[in-house]
């Protein structure tokens, strides 16, 4: 399935670094002042061929992640491209089932694993020539079914229920691929930095609806007086029609959460995005039955750390926006089954964007679930952050209010050269100069 030869030959990882703290871009209750950066993976082969996946991070600990990532890549060295194709599962298990890296779980050492899994994907497509998400589109439903590892999801979803979810689809696959061969999914975008003025969130949002957008999200939770009025301003500035969104980055306990989402009851929201702890699934769940009757439902996924919580959230009832991240979880493999589950509960998929090259990422996971599994387009967002585009050979694009479909091979993560020189961290450019107690984990607010 995979052009024959391909080795994989070394792998290269690199520690990038960008300061949006310098502009407040990312801020939230909790990330005060990010530095959007990512762990860049490098899969170097004996046909030419680069695969290529990131790690999103906010500064500190993109190191950490880096050692995890090169750590593992010592067990592909030497593999063919061919072994992988052939059954992604396999590699799948010889990462996650590590007799001595099992023993860290979730985090950091999934996320390095997923690094791993998602480049390796990435040189499949190129070496057929595909977008990511076209490669996923054209797996036969059996062969999807045998990639994800049903050990501990399979009270929520079997092989047979995955394999008739994705038959289901399939006769209409190649009309969907075409009426979304242009325009893919609808996007939606955070306007509502919370470090941002009322006069810069509506000059965001005034660009944007001349982008065709109708989807908004802002960032609340630690002023509760100060988020209803951002509320009130953010629906004023929009209008009635358009979908707006709320998120609180898990800022609050379950208590605190009900009280200040009850206050947003007036202002017909879409969701309120992790009000709570990531994990917190009973939690969820207790919201979700607190606010029944609000016109509103949960989102969550960003941080959830692996197909066993999606599972939880799902099953439960307590999310009705299931938001998958590209790199939080152990890659493709990992996100075909939460997407597959999610299609189960029809709960719609609306990925997690933004960082460094996320949206880049999310778009493929949105097209394969609009053509692939759920097999429509009427429920689902992606997010849509504009920030660093200018760092890829490859930029997404909207029209219309939707992303533009991506025809690149493979993930399209391809950086350039000079932004990689100068955002090396600690020695590239951008760093050299700044003072220590601003960088890393030293940079404390």
């Amino acid at each position: 399935m995979a052009t024959p030869s391909v080795q994989i030959t070394s792998a290269k990882v690199i520690d990038l670094r960008v300061p949006t703290s310098d502009q407040m871009l990312g801020s939230d209750p909790f990330h005060k002042e990010p530095d959007y950066s990512s762990a860049l993976l490098h899969l170097e082969t004996n046909a030419g061929l680069l695969g290529v996946s990131v790690v999103f991070t906010v500064g500190a600990g993109t190191d950490w992640i880096c050692h995890g990532i090169e750590d593992l890549c010592q067990l592909i060295i030497g593999t063919d491209l061919n072994e992988f194709s052939a059954e992604p599962i396999q590699l799948y298990r010889r990462l996650i089932d590590h007799h001595q890296l099992r023993w860290l779980h979730d985090g950091v050492f999934r996320m390095a694993a997923g690094a791993v899994i998602n480049a390796m994907f990435d040189l499949w497509a190129k070496s057929l020539d595909k977008p990511l998400w076209k490669l996923l589109a054209d797996l036969e439903p059996e062969f999807v079914a045998d990639c994800i590892d049903y050990r501990n999801i399979s009270d929520a979803l079997t092989r047979d229920e995955a394999v008739a979810i994705l038959k289901k689809q399939r006769a209409t696959v190649s009309q969907r691929e075409d009426e979304m061969a242009t325009l893919g999914p609808k996007a939606y975008c955070t306007a509502g930095w919370l470090g941002l003025s009322d006069d810069e969130i509506l000059g965001t949002i005034r660009k944007l609806q001349q982008q065709g957008f109708d989807s908004f999200k802002l960032k609340v939770g630690r002023d509760a007086e100060a988020d209803v009025q951002r509320i009130k301003f953010m629906r004023d500035a929009i209008g009635p029609n358009c979908n707006l969104m709320v998120d609180a980055n898990q800022y609050w306990g379950l208590d605190e959460a009900k009280q200040h989402v009850d206050r947003y009851r007036p202002f017909g929201l879409k969701w309120v995005e992790e009000p709570i702890a990531r994990d917190d699934v009973m939690g969820y769940r207790e919201l979700s039955e607190t606010f029944a009757e609000a016109d509103f439902g949960f989102a969550c996924g960003e941080q959830a750390a692996s197909p066993v919580i999606f599972k939880q959230l799902l099953k439960s009832g307590g999310i009705k926006f299931c938001q998958i991240d590209a790199v939080r979880v152990a890659g493709v493999n990992d996100v075909m089954a939460i997407i597959l589950m999610a299609a189960k509960y029809s709960v719609p998929v609306c990925p997690h964007g933004g960082g460094i090259a996320l949206c880049n990422m999310i778009q493929h996971y949105g097209m394969w679930d609009q053509i692939a599994v759920s097999g429509h387009s009427n429920t689902q967002l992606v997010e849509y952050i504009d920030f660093l585009q200018e760092a890829v050979e490859h930029p997404i694009s909207v029209r219309d209010g939707c992303y533009v479909t991506p025809t690149a091979p493979g993930w399209g993560l391809e950086f350039l050269p000079d932004f990689i020189e100068r955002h090396t961290f600690p020695n590239g450019e951008v760093w050299e100069s700044r003072a220590p107690e601003k960088k890393g984990a030293a940079f404390e607010r």
